[in-house]
């Protein structure tokens, strides 16, 4: 099996005065309205953490039994949990996806085997062994940016299996479509770090049948959900919350369209058909651009540390159309010049 750097993130990417194009967060810094509720809490940090309220809000946001609802100290926790806690005989993981559920894995002793989906038909899902009693799948994707059809994602369904479905960018998508959250057989992981920039915070929760957050619970350290996080949850929980983000995830679309028009104008080839808020792309001396935009003050990330992709691979965070167009203009002169 190919070795790839599975800690490898596109926080790595990132240094002093780069425009930051690796990280998929999309706000550079909390809403005022959430930095204002998170300042009001600080006087109760004497006490320890309580996420009851902030189980009540997940389980209201979805209209799910709280009983299926577990907070995390960010999406990343619940990979560690999820790997401490199962003992799966055949456990799959469909790349390219986010390292992190392959890394927790074999961190954990366990075996993993990996399917590998093709950019050549647009990262379509299948080659799922039958036999798998554990599958990780992101929707959309990272870094592939593919949203696969929530119909492609119930025929993985098996008695005895548990699909992952890693979906914390999911609401970047509008009207959060293709989401199997509070289906049996799933288990749907959400970050709220990439949608409200608190990425520092670690925010997010797992989605899943009673058996399964119980099991979770189960190997969750003491107070690993910290108040603030708590209080994040419940915030951006909220209606007004949801609405806000929905038309986050609108301009985010037309902020892509925008984007992927851009690097179609350069001939820069875009994979698949993107949905997220970033995209995948394809071009000869990839390595060598990403090294000159960094030289030109702009941070792209690397696509050679997921498995299924090699060096001719970068990821692009979407941002607004100003720094879009900086950076197509830098881009343009670097892929002139490879």
């Amino acid at each position: 099996m190919a070795d790839y750097d599975l800690w490898h993130h596109g926080d790595r990417e990132v240094g002093e005065g780069l425009v930051d194009l690796a990280v998929n967060v999309r706000l550079p810094a909390p809403p005022a309205w959430l930095r204002a509720e998170l300042a009001a809490a600080l006087d109760d940090l004497a006490a320890y953490p309580d996420v009851t309220a902030a189980v009540s809000s997940v389980a209201a946001r979805h209209g799910l039994p709280e009983s299926q609802v577990l907070v995390t100290s960010g999406a990343a926790e619940a990979f560690t949990l999820l790997a401490t806690a199962l003992r799966p005989r055949h456990a799959v993981v469909v790349h390219p996806q986010f390292t992190e559920p392959e890394a927790a894995l074999r961190a954990a002793g366990h075996a993993v085997h990996r399917v590998l989906l093709s950019p050549d038909d647009g990262f379509r899902l299948g080659g799922v062994p039958e036999d798998a009693d554990l599958v990780y799948v992101g929707n959309p994707t990272n870094p592939t940016s593919v949203l696969h059809p929530a119909a492609d994602l119930l025929a993985l369904r098996r008695p005895g299996r548990l699909v992952v479905v890693d979906e914390a960018f999911l609401d970047a998508v509008p009207g959060e479509t293709e989401s199997v959250a509070g289906q049996p057989g799933f288990a749907v992981l959400r970050s709220l770090t990439k949608t409200w920039g608190i990425a520092g915070l670690r925010a997010g929760y797992v989605l899943a049948e009673e058996s399964v957050v119980d099991s979770l619970r189960a190997v969750q350290p003491p107070w690993s959900v910290s108040s603030l996080a708590a209080v994040a949850v419940v915030a951006c929980c909220r209606p007004a919350a949801l609405e806000e983000a929905e038309k986050l995830a609108a301009a985010a679309e037309s902020d892509r369209e925008y984007l992927v028009s851009g690097l179609t104008a350069l001939d820069v080839e875009v994979l698949g058909e993107p949905r997220g808020p970033f995209v995948l792309v394809r071009l000869a001396g990839a390595d060598v651009v990403r090294e000159r935009l960094r030289e030109r003050g702009f941070a792209v990330r690397r696509g050679d540390t997921f498995p299924g992709l090699d060096s001719r691979y970068l990821r692009i965070a979407v941002r607004d159309r100003e720094t879009v167009d900086r950076f197509l203009a830098a881009l343009a002169t670097t892929v002139s010049s490879v």
